[in-house]
């Protein structure tokens, strides 16, 4: 049973690494985009693979905790470490990426997000106001935050050092 838990988990992880890499794509291509219609399709891209995304998170959490008590690994300090960072990382990409693409819609005049409550459109920005917005993006922050955490958790997961 305990293999077919991790192998479970293992796609869990396929499927989050595909789904995500449609926003990382995203991320770095707006930075060069200036039409707000482009603009719109490529957020409403990146949107789209959300659903994926947290259906693969909550599959990779949940067997990763059922394979920590059926491992008898919860005594261990890798896999605390590992849903530390994996929690940590998830709170700092939804607060830093997740607000600079509602910032975003609304500058291109689209319906956006406040504390995750709908707001209406409002009059687009100016386009230099959208330009200023989209070079502050920092997709290659946010991308070595995700595969350094990624990779340190699966060190963790893979030698077991602590």
């Amino acid at each position: 049973m305990y293999l077919w838990i991790v192998y479970l988990h293992v796609l869990a992880v396929f499927g989050f690494l595909m789904s995500h890499g449609i926003s990382v794509a995203v991320a770095f291509t707006l930075r060069k985009e200036r039409k707000p219609e482009r603009i719109s399709a490529l957020l409403n891209l990146s949107g789209s693979s959300i659903g994926i995304l947290n259906a693969s998170i909550l599959i990779l959490l949940l067997t990763g905790i059922v394979s920590g008590f059926i491992g008898r690994w919860w005594g261990r300090g890798w896999i605390w470490l590992s849903l530390g960072l994996l929690i940590a990382i998830s709170v700092y990409m939804s607060m830093v990426a997740t607000g600079f693409y509602h910032q975003v819609r609304k500058a291109i005049g689209e319906p956006y997000m406040v504390n995750y409550k709908p707001q209406p459109a409002v009059e687009p920005a100016s386009n230099e106001e959208v330009d200023r917005l989209l070079n502050q993006s920092r997709p290659v922050v946010l991308a070595a935050v995700g595969l350094g955490g990624l990779a340190l958790i699966t060190w963790l997961m893979v030698f077991k050092p602590i």
